[in-house]
């Protein structure tokens, strides 16, 4: 439409069009912030870490295992930020009937694995990986075998940091040396 002196003029507004653009504009606004936090809720429920004092404790998982298994690894990182040495002494869980701290190693060209019956060191200001090949933590006597996409929960304990619940992510066998991607440490 064409106005007074030639300029394009607007046609009216009709209240009812224009709310619903507001409307949808609002909603598409509430689904776009919804969908960010929902991502953020997801990383951080996916990187399930804790803290124990001087201690973090990043992504306990274990893998699933087949069916008849007597054993299942147990996997997390432990990160010292203190001033002075500490030791994983001790884990648990309701899954197997006993809970042992390992270690793996190659000695003469065989691969051999032992209970380390004084715990494992963390050191002040480092970081100890427990992973498949080296340390873990070894489920012993499984009631279930472990399948993908459970959890369960279960203890570690330090010698003087005390004892923090933690949650297992069971990942799919397939997983190798390191945990799943995306899961921060």
């Amino acid at each position: 439409m064409r106005g007074s002196g030639g300029r394009l003029r607007r046609p009216p507004v009709d209240p009812t069009d224009y709310s619903r653009k507001t409307i949808a504009m609002t909603l598409a606004r509430i689904l776009a912030a919804g969908a960010v936090l929902g991502l953020l809720a997801t990383s951080a429920a996916g990187a399930h870490d804790y803290t124990l004092g001087t201690l973090k404790i990043g992504h306990p998982w274990s893998r699933a295992m087949p069916k008849g298994a007597p054993v299942g690894p147990g996997f997390l990182t432990v990160t010292n930020t203190g001033t002075t040495a500490d030791r994983l002494i001790a884990a648990n869980a309701d899954v197997s009937a006993k809970v042992e701290i390992h270690e793996m190693a190659v000695v003469d060209g065989v691969m051999k694995m032992r209970a380390l019956d004084k715990g494992l060191e963390i050191p002040a200001g480092g970081t100890v990986e427990l992973k498949p090949g080296g340390y873990h933590i070894m489920f012993i006597g499984l009631k279930a075998p472990f399948e993908a996409g459970q959890r369960f929960k279960g203890t570690v304990t330090f010698e003087k940091a005390g004892t923090v619940e933690v949650d297992y992510e069971i990942e799919a066998m397939a997983t190798k040396m390191q945990p799943p991607q995306g899961h921060a440490h």
